[in-house]
């Protein structure tokens, strides 16, 4: 059981990092306020409670630092200036880092951990207080028997924390007085563990108040009817006392009221022992391990019936005497109750069912197949219902992949951090900027972009933004921009990375190809084929060697990581305003529709996402160009002629065949169009994408199969690179467009 709190902790993590690192982007931005500032300061308290239940001192050391400085800015005694904003940045990275290796082991940089706490230490009065760690359970409870929800102040609860020893001789009087709502219940905080919290503060006497307590015929069991009183004589400042309910703000109703009084004379040990017998008087003792859990007064009483942390009973559905619960039926729980209910759920399992809604989909295509092939006179009715359960197919379908869909603001907060480092290590000052993170991405998707994206951030920060003084030299900000942005188009995720930097150096470019033998020395390239040139293996503009390039990988790796998502990258540039990269890629890996059609004697299928329009062309629209070169007509414009058969090798490019007259308009993602030749158009249906690897690797114009309604498999085209490798790639429209009209 501890090992799967810890692990719901590593994951609750996570979320508290996106959320510090989305406050922090906000505050760079210059929106300071003050919610914002409170969000990211409970982010970092959350997680040093946490590991401090779970004994990871270095991390909780570190966060207590970083809490420390936050604390300061939100109560106005530090202000938030650009150098102090940087090191926060470098602090959320650093906590980033402990948290993985908390969780995956490995060894800390000693020298940037130590670089970074005494940078905090700049900024912290010497007058605050230390931590002290003592890894101990929750208040000398059994950790087996929390469940998996968000804890309360857990580093109270860790012991040693606040210092009594004081030499004031005056006392603030705390006169609290705590509603819990219903909501706080349902996020799986106790008042017992925040009473046992304040306890540790000073003497405190605790009086429950049950005044509104209702008649048992009137009551609703979904609410919570008692408060407490409380008063606590502390040498603590008011802040201490307001943390103890951080983690229930807006979820109960609080007031503290203040007056000073003489300090008392009660040794800390006696404090201790009156608060904790308060506490008892209210809730019972905490039972030792392995005791059975003896049932508790009025709390019990009323209390939902749902499991808790706290060492309360197992609570009854009425306080009425025991024939009335002999009659009662439990009360049935609210599912308005607190946030919406969410379940955690392993990927495997969502992978099996995406699995088998592919394997539903496929056998209705073969059921429709069957039904086809049928000497039926009348089968109306059963296609009728045929349609039926195709529909409800595809809404399971989409279903399913709703659940795997993810937005991509995770994966952006992340690039920030690559943008931060990349600035610092070639000494330039770039900002990111992101837009759409909301736009939701199957969760393969979302993992397997991280390293491309990554290429490409360096890659801008290193070679397209210029330096400082560089671009205040041609008039542009000092601080150079990138922005990140995601969208959906026509069924596809479009991310773009756009820098303000000097662009593509072109002729720089492809004197660097033609030096390293990429290309031949006479090629005639358009500014756009140049611009791709960044992707060819073993191309790199960098002079020297570094930690961010220079080695002739990287865009490569972009363009082979994107292809293998069946996406595509591209790039375009303007000189002396910037490059923009545009990755276009699937909504999801696991079910597509396509345009199902004959190519040499084959059925394949061409995604539906890449083709513009269809057509049946006629020897007056079709033109020669050149030896082995076609142009199609297509309202007074001209494209070139693909014909997919001999692009892949099903026919011989030098026979007599007749050109094929069905056309595939689709268009590149450089913007070029281009007509596929194919034998004739079958329908257009959903169909299963199988993969290739591992079973017949890289295929050349394939980038999946299928399984069709007869049983046959299908190979999925890729109109892309079939288009590059034929002769069509080596023809520009706008270029030849004359020569055309003479022939």
């Amino acid at each position: 059981m501890a090992g799967s709190i810890q692990d719901t902790f590593f994951e609750e993590c996570e979320e508290l990092l996106e959320a510090m690192d989305e406050g922090l982007t906000a505050i760079e931005g210059g929106d300071q306020d003050p919610e914002i500032v409170n969000a990211v300061f409970r982010a970092v308290h959350s997680i040093k409670g946490g590991a401090g239940a779970f004994g990871m001192e270095e991390l909780v050391a570190f966060a207590h630092k970083f809490e420390t400085v936050f604390d300061d800015v939100r109560s106005n005694k530090l202000q938030l200036d650009p150098k102090l904003i940087q090191l926060l940045f470098r602090a959320s990275d650093h906590l980033a880092d402990l948290v993985t290796r908390a969780r995956d082991g490995g060894q800390t940089d000693a020298e940037h951990h130590d670089v970074l706490i005494k940078a905090l230490e700049e900024y912290i009065d010497e007058e605050e207080e230390e931590i002290v760690f003592e890894p101990m359970g929750f208040g000398g409870l059994d950790m087996g028997g929390l469940p998996d929800l968000p804890l309360p102040d857990l580093d109270a609860m860790a012991g040693g924390m606040i210092d009594t020893a004081s030499t004031t001789p005056m006392e603030t009087l705390y006169k609290v007085r705590f509603h819990p709502l219903k909501e706080m219940f349902a996020t799986g905080n106790e008042p017992f563990f925040l009473l046992q919290a304040l306890s540790d503060l000073g003497t405190m006497d605790v009086t429950l108040d049950d005044s509104e307590l209702p008649g048992f015929d009137v009551m609703d069991l979904d609410e919570n009817y008692l408060a407490w009183n409380i008063e606590l004589r502390s040498k603590e400042p008011r802040s201490a006392v307001e943390a103890v309910f951080e983690f229930v703000e807006g979820l109960c109703e609080l007031t503290i009221d203040t007056e000073e009084v003489e300090a008392s004379e009660v040794p800390g040990d006696a404090d201790g022992d009156a608060a904790l017998s308060a506490l008892n008087d209210a809730f019972g003792t905490a039972p030792a391990e392995d005791e059975p859990v003896a049932a508790p007064a009025p709390l019990a009483e009323v209390a939902p019936e749902e499991p808790k942390p706290a060492p309360v009973a197992e609570p009854k559905p009425a306080a009425a005497p025991v024939k009335a619960e002999e009659n009662t039926p439990p009360p049935a729980k609210s599912e308005s109750r607190g946030p919406k209910p969410t379940l955690r759920v392993e990927l495997e399992r969502v992978d099996r069912l995406i699995n088998a809604v592919g394997e539903l989909i496929i056998n209705h295509s073969m059921l429709a197949q069957q039904i086809a092939n049928l000497d039926a006179g009348d089968v109306r009715d059963v296609e009728i219902e045929l349609e039926g359960f195709k529909n409800l197919a595809r809404d399971i379908q989409e279903g399913v992949m709703a659940i795997r869909a993810q937005p991509v603001k995770p994966l952006f907060q992340r690039m920030a951090r690559i943008v931060r480092e990349a600035s610092s290590a070639t000494g330039k000052n770039c900002k990111l900027v992101t837009e759409g993170e909301a736009t939701e991405v199957d969760k393969t998707v979302i993992e397997r972009l991280s390293d491309p994206l990554t290429h490409i951030l360096r890659n801008a920060v290193d070679h397209g933004v210029e330096k400082p003084e560089d671009r205040e030299a041609a008039g542009k900000s000092k601080m150079g921009e990138i922005r990140l942005s995601a969208s959906h188009r026509s069924g596809s995720v479009y991310i773009e990375v756009r820098d303000d930097g000097a662009g593509v150096n072109r002729p720089r470019v492809k004197q660097i190809a033609i030096d390293k033998g990429l290309i031949p020395e006479n090629a005639e390239l358009t500014d756009n084929e140049i611009d791709n040139l960044l992707f060819l293996p073993g191309f790199s503009t960098a002079k020297e060697i570094s930690n961010l390039s220079g080695r002739g990988v990287g865009m490569d790796v972009v363009k082979n990581a994107v292809t293998s998502l069946g996406g595509r990258v591209n790039v375009t540039s303007t000189p002396g305003k910037g490059s923009v990269f545009s990755i276009i890629l699937p909504l999801t890996l696991a079910v597509m529709d396509g345009m199902v059609v004959s190519v040499g004697g084959q059925t394949m299928v061409v995604p539906i996402t890449s083709i513009v329009e269809t057509m049946r062309g006629n020897d007056e629209m079709l033109s020669n160009l050149g030896a082995d070169g076609t142009l199609l007509s297509i309202r007074g414009s001209f494209v070139p002629v693909c014909d997919v058969a001999n692009a892949l090798g099903l026919k011989d490019p030098f026979s007599d065949h007749q050109q094929p007259g069905v056309f595939l308009l689709v268009e590149t993602e450089t913007g070029q169009r281009c007509a596929l030749a194919v034998d004739d158009i079958h329908d257009q249906r959903q169909v299963v994408i199988k993969s290739l690897d591992g079973v017949c690797g890289n295929i050349d114009g394939v980038s999946a199969a299928t399984i069709l309604g007869d049983g046959k498999i299908a190979m999925i085209l890729d109109p892309e690179s079939i288009i590059a490798a034929s002769p069509a790639a080596a023809f520009d429209p706008d270029r030849r467009m004359s020569n055309a009209s003479a022939s």
